[in-house]
């Protein structure tokens, strides 16, 4: 296996820490030292078929922002279908497993000057066949990054954890990325947090401070997570959903919150609600709301339906109440998509300000 080609490992202290987020931003920041870089994300847990190909959904994200000329196959070489663990246990196959994972990152390094690895999660994930993240970050020979969460104690104690693991398979740690940290506390995190890595042996990479535009879902989101049918034709689906209002109260008290960003949740047969959206809002206005679920599988009577058809704002329709909705949309989690230039945008913007590229260059 290719042995000379600089390469860092990112991980993280648990599930959306913002391992996905570093690793998007760190590429473009890593350009500027590396012009040709590759990716790979050895086992993936989210993704989507391309041409008979199961591909992981960051690294669909990766090749369409960065076109990095990679097979995307080999890209994401492992796919954790819902059978695979227990596949695994039935009949385990490290080996060929570990050899697959050995020659996708060879072609994906081939020609490059550096390549990113990014893992599915904190050290330990992937254990149960075999191919933890630490067990990963040495097979392919790499130095990791750990990303975690804004706090003093908890990222700490989590690192910590992380460390040892990676530790116990040899693997080396060039240092910790905070993220998601309020703005007026970057200062207090930054300080204390640097010293408790230091007693640690680690270094303090950056702090990332929270933007809530990357917690935001879009209408189009929010739509394929609902499996909403889309009722008219809105300009565009790409809005984002800054807050949810639960339609439970008559159009006259309701016309406040249709603000722009706001996602309307409402019975279908409050059709009240619906003409009040369309009367109260103009065709090119951008103070517009985000968009309309109508619940409970209730389809509104065709004279609405038509009045609806030329409304701005996209209107669906799903068979759950409007409770499940909103508790599901609450809940969503939110992940970076090629379609989100402005948030793409903003990510390089902030990795390249608060990370410190130069020192991980070195370290490599």
């Amino acid at each position: 296996m290719n042995t000379t080609t600089p390469r860092v490992f990112i991980a993280a202290t648990r599930q959306n820490d913002g391992k996905t987020t570093a690793s998007l931003g760190l590429i473009a920041a890593l350009q500027e030292h590396f012009p040709r870089i590759g990716y790979i994300k050895p086992v993936g847990q989210r993704f989507v078929e391309i041409e008979e190909q199961k591909i992981d959904e960051d690294t669909v994200l990766m090749d369409a922002v960065y076109q990095l000329n990679c097979p995307l196959g080999d890209m994401s070489p492992i796919a954790v279908e819902p059978a695979f663990t227990r596949k695994y246990l039935e009949s385990a196959n490290n080996e060929s497993l570990v050899k697959r994972i050995e020659e996708a990152f060879d072609r994906v390094a081939w020609e490059k000057e550096f390549v990113l690895c990014e893992g599915s999660g904190h050290a330990g994930v992937g254990s149960v066949f075999d191919l933890s993240n630490a067990q990963v970050a040495k097979t392919l020979g790499c130095k990791v990054i750990i990303v975690t969460q804004g706090g003093i104690g908890r990222p700490i104690d989590e690192v910590c954890l992380n460390q040892a693991l990676f530790e116990k398979e040899g693997v080396e740690i060039i240092g910790v990325i905070v993220n998601k940290v309020l703005e007026e506390k970057i200062p207090e995190i930054t300080r204390f947090v640097g010293r408790g890595l230091k007693r640690k042996g680690l270094d303090l990479l950056g702090v990332i401070p929270h933007q809530q535009i990357l917690c935001n879902p879009t209408v189009d989101l929010i739509r394929e997570e609902l499996h909403a049918e889309l009722l008219n034709h809105p300009p565009t689906l790409d809005t984002l959903v800054d807050e949810v209002v639960v339609g439970a109260m008559g159009a006259q008290n309701a016309i406040q919150f249709f603000r722009r960003g706001t996602l309307l949740i409402t019975p279908g047969d409050r059709e009240d609600l619906v003409l009040a959206v369309g009367a109260t809002t103009a065709p090119n206005s951008e103070d517009r709301l985000a968009g309309i679920v109508l619940t409970g599988g209730l389809r509104p009577g065709p004279s609405v339906v038509k009045a609806l058809q030329a409304m701005p704002v996209p209107v669906m329709l799903v068979k759950a109440d409007s409770y499940q909705v909103a508790s599901k949309v609450h809940n969503l989690t939110v992940k970076t998509r090629p379609g989100d230039a402005v948030k793409i945008s903003l990510i390089r913007d902030i990795v390249a300000k608060s990370v410190n590229v130069k020192k991980i260059v070195q370290s490599l």
